[in-house]
């Protein structure tokens, strides 16, 4: 027999929810949140389906988020189950969002079942947060939902997103912040011609390189106790027609900066440009802001994360602000505390994607503990 949460787990894994589709995964949770007195709102803006659900009257709001949208499976073949048909072997849940996020989704729910059946007469307000737009482009999913709430200056007070946090156990690693990410994406100018006459051209690579060298050994930043320094990558590099005799006429360069609090994005724009300028060549340049910083080093939040991680399972948790961007960089800005806990992330994105089953229902254990923490 497996678990209520297991079961919701298997359910949603079994809707094939690539982003931005829900395939009814919300339909699913709105069920059972109202079965439990939630109200719900539904939220679609574009092509892509959200809810805010929300229980109590006034206090305090202590937010679920998360996300119903998983990644392409890749080739099917090479799983050993179904990606879409979740299968429980030796002690592992298999299947296409097993870890990012659905197992959380489902901790999320049956937590709050549990919690509200002992406190049906909590303090605060708990409250979900879910779209389908976290594994695409992003840009009608929680950042919409963010904004409507601030049009009707709805505050969450803490926010538990149900990222895949942990390393090694489940609960060994919370996030309790994330680098900001600043993309560019730089194209430059130079004069096609033969190699045999370089004279007559402008190879755009060898104007480049310097730069780029200079970019890459370049100290943003130090760090603090929360981040690691600044760091610059190169993640694209494209020129040249293919031919071996030809001196292409310009080269595309995109890279990366996963920045600390320590440095904003406006200081290493003009930083980074004014490295390109030193290099004296033509380009345009266009960047992009993911995300900024954000952090939770203390409070009630952890608090109760931290307490909670230790009753259920011994351990005493670390705080990291490693690894990619996460939706909880459109809510930490509004003033929330927000922290990411969820299952080990070891294969998310993978084939084979699974997660050890008996770790959602010590995941739905911690969030029912934080919520007794906060609003028992």
């Amino acid at each position: 027999m497996t678990s209520p949460t297991l079961q919701l787990a298997c359910q949603l894994i079994e809707k094939a929810s690539v982003t931005p589709e829900d395939v009814g995964c919300q339909a699913l949770m709105i069920t059972r949140l109202e079965a439990i007195g939630f109200s719900v709102e539904h939220l679609r803006f574009g092509d892509v389906d959200n809810f805010w659900a929300i229980r109590g009257e006034s206090g305090p709001i202590l937010a679920f988020a998360g996300h119903t949208d998983v990644v392409p499976t890749g080739d099917e073949r090479q799983w050993q189950t179904p990606p879409f048909e979740p299968t429980i072997k030796d002690g592992m849940l298999y299947g296409r969002g097993a870890a990012d996020m659905k197992g959380s989704l489902a901790a999320m729910i049956t937590a709050c079942e549990n919690f509200v059946a002992e406190y049906p007469n909590h303090s605060g307000r708990i409250a979900f947060l879910i779209t389908s737009d976290e594994e695409g482009i992003a840009i009608n999913g929680t950042v919409k939902v963010i904004e409507w709430l601030e049009s009707r200056n709805e505050k969450i007070s803490w926010c538990l997103v149900g990222e895949p946090s942990s390393t090694k156990d489940v609960g060994d690693i919370i996030k309790n912040g994330r680098r900001g990410s600043l993309g560019c994406e730089l194209t430059v100018k130079g004069i096609q011609g033969h190699v045999a006459y370089p004279h007559l051209a402008k190879n755009p690579i060898h104007l480049v390189s310097p730069a780029l060298a200079e970019l890459a050994a370049e100290n943003w930043d130090e760090g603090n106790d929360f981040f690691p320094a600044t760091s610059f990558q190169v993640s694209n590099f494209n020129s040249g027609t293919g031919a071996t005799n030809v001196i292409p006429g310009e080269a595309k360069i995109i890279f990366n900066f996963r920045f600390s609090t320590e440095t904003t994005d406006e200081q290493l724009r003009e930083r980074a440009e004014t490295i390109l300028q030193k290099h004296n060549f033509e380009y345009d340049i266009n960047w992009s802001l993911s995300g900024q910083p954000f952090l939770t080093a203390a409070g009630e939040l952890v608090d109760a994360a931290v307490n909670a991680i230790k009753k259920v399972t011994g351990r005493n948790t670390q705080l990291s602000t490693a690894g990619g961007t996460s939706d909880g960089r459109f809510i930490a800005p509004t003033g929330a505390q927000v922290l990411e806990l969820g299952p080990v992330n070891a294969t998310i994105h993978q084939i084979n994607e699974c997660v050890k089953a008996e770790d959602l229902d010590k995941l739905s254990n911690m969030y029912q503990q934080i919520l007794v923490e906060l609003l028992g």
